[in-house]
């Protein structure tokens, strides 16, 4: 059932133990894979706690937090109310007022045209500890828009907190601040920050993995919903933003992919989208420099120093800013766990790397009516640039998931690195490695390799992974337990497969097994 369904959904079930006054709930059907989200949230506001407590969650855009929120207030019979982008103070405080009326059954007009945020927030948590006692919920959706052109707001809520605390406000309350500006909401609790201190839950939402992706789209082909992750990522919302039906197979995927992502008609168009995601955080509104740091990665550079380098800039000058970028959610920082080398910078958020990597370069073909043209022609750089490194990451996430002590011990550190052959006269790269890093000696637990092309892996695999756990034995690691993977989108010769299971310490995936519509030959115990 996908996400944005508009099924009946059976009763939520509410079992009360009046001892413990702890309420727990069932996830509601419409909500996808957010069972441990949905019971996190409601633990929190069920609590017992009599004092007023306090949540945050955060995550990109249309990443579903608002679709989780509101299914919560529904259950929890809170008050909701969403702050609008580019709006004034005094519209917005209008609008909470009517918002705190409509929750309590009374006309607008009641309330005074001139609150101010105080009051308005003081009226809010009474009205919802009035109607459900001290698991009173208010929820504050897109708190940064508000703080753009109110920033006491943190102070008032640490106010009422503190009031609460020495039973000099109301008894009870919960309140969950929620946004999409990453640099916002991660400064919420930071540092000297009137909310430091203060929050018991604080929730990045994450987007979906590949099999609940291809549940949400209702794609049953693998190796579609492989290159729509690839492209897009698990954001369940951007469903939301084609007219177009999900495709089925390959054929249909390529057709689809001209007919939005690439169409710059359509809201799916990466153009416009990935500017929209920059745009969502204040700080980085205008900054071309953050731009051009992202065009820098996207372009294969990985390092400050490299980055550096395409922009005519010092290193230095770039640590804050690909700091400020990874904080946000927009680059990632893979740390090799063997070696004390600066992390390998990448671009976080696929649809900005597609954007870069396919969009920009076609801008003319693209812009001129000729996206077929330009999708077939970006195939080998779709293929080595995007795909391949999100098949690896997506075979290290599934290993993650799937980290039993039969496939790798006890190690539990998933990652790819680099190593030397022994003459050090080349560098082979491992792209799924497990093991327990130590001061000089790392104990591995499995070496691996992940392959996206179109190619069924066979025999010669299993030999270079035994090469690679020579080379590791040779530097020094522990690789007496070290068992062999490999992960392949096209599967693997039957020879390879005799040979896996007659040896017992080797583990193949397949594709079907990476979206957990099959089992793959795990190790025997």
């Amino acid at each position: 059932m996908k996400l944005d369904s508009a099924t009946n959904n059976p009763p939520v079930l509410y079992v009360w133990r009046h001892t413990k006054q702890e309420v727990f709930m069932t996830t509601p059907t419409r909500l996808l894979a957010r069972d441990v989200e949905w019971s996190t949230l409601t633990k929190f506001v069920a609590h017992p706690d009599p004092h007023l407590r306090l949540g945050v969650l955060s995550g990109r855009r249309r990443v579903g937090k608002s679709y989780l929120l509101r299914a919560l207030a529904d259950a929890m019979d809170g008050l909701y109310v969403s702050a609008v982008a580019e709006e004034g103070p005094v519209t917005a405080r209008q609008r909470f007022a009517g918002d705190i009326a409509r929750y309590a059954g009374v006309n607008a007009a009641l309330f005074r045209a001139d609150a101010d945020w105080e009051s308005l927030l003081d009226a809010a948590i009474g009205l919802t500890v009035q109607r459900r006692g001290v698991s009173g919920l208010l929820i504050i959706d897109e708190l940064p828009y508000w703080m753009a052109h109110s920033p006491e707001l943190p102070g008032l809520l640490q106010l009422l907190y503190d009031r609460s605390q020495t039973d000099h406000g109301h008894t009870g309350g919960r309140i969950i601040l929620c946004g999409s500006a990453m640099s916002v909401m991660n400064n919420l609790l930071s540092g000297t920050k009137a909310l430091r201190g203060r929050a018991v839950v604080d929730m990045r939402l994450r987007p979906f993995n590949l099999s609940t992706t291809a549940q949400h789209w209702e794609i049953d082909d693998p190796a579609t919903a492989l290159r729509l992750h690839a492209t897009l990522g698990g954001s369940p919302g951007y469903r939301n933003l084609t007219s177009h039906p999900a495709p089925q197979n390959l054929q249909e995927f390529d057709t689809w992919i001209s007919s939005t992502v690439l169409n710059p008609g359509q809201a799916l168009f990466s153009r416009s989208e990935a500017e929209y995601l920059l745009r969502e955080d204040p700080q980085f509104t205008g900054s071309s420099l953050h731009y051009a740091i992202i065009n820098a990665v996207a372009a294969g550079a990985t390092s400050p120093t490299k980055i550096g380098g395409l922009l005519e800039r010092d290193r230095t000058s770039l640590s804050r800013p690909i700091e400020m970028l990874t904080s946000s959610g927009y680059l990632e920082q893979a740390a090799d766990p063997l070696w004390k080398r600066r992390p390998v910078i990448t671009v976080a958020d696929p649809v900005i790397r597609f954007h870069n990597l396919i969009t920009v370069p076609n801008r003319d073909l693209i812009e001129t009516g000729a996206s077929p043209q330009a999708w077939r022609e970006s195939q080998p750089t779709f293929v080595s640039r995007i795909l391949g490194p999100h098949f690896e990451e997506c075979s290290r996430e599934w290993l993650r998931r799937h980290a039993t002590s039969s496939i790798l011990g006890e190690t539990r550190t998933i990652a790819s690195t680099v190593i030397n052959d022994r003459g050090g006269r080349a560098k082979h790269e491992i792209d799924v490695i497990a093991l327990t890093p130590g001061s000089d000696r790392a104990t591995v637990g499995l070496i691996g390799e992940a392959k996206a092309t179109l190619v069924r892996r066979g025999p010669a695999d299993l030999e270079r992974l035994e090469r690679l756990k020579t080379a590791l034995h040779d530097q020094g690691h522990d690789v007496t337990g070290a068992r062999l993977g490999l992960f392949s989108m096209e599967g693997f010769h039957p020879d390879l497969v005799t040979v896996a299971r007659r040896r017992g310490d080797v583990l193949l995936v397949d594709l079907p097994s990476l979206f957990d519509q099959a089992e793959p030959p795990v190790l025997p115990g």
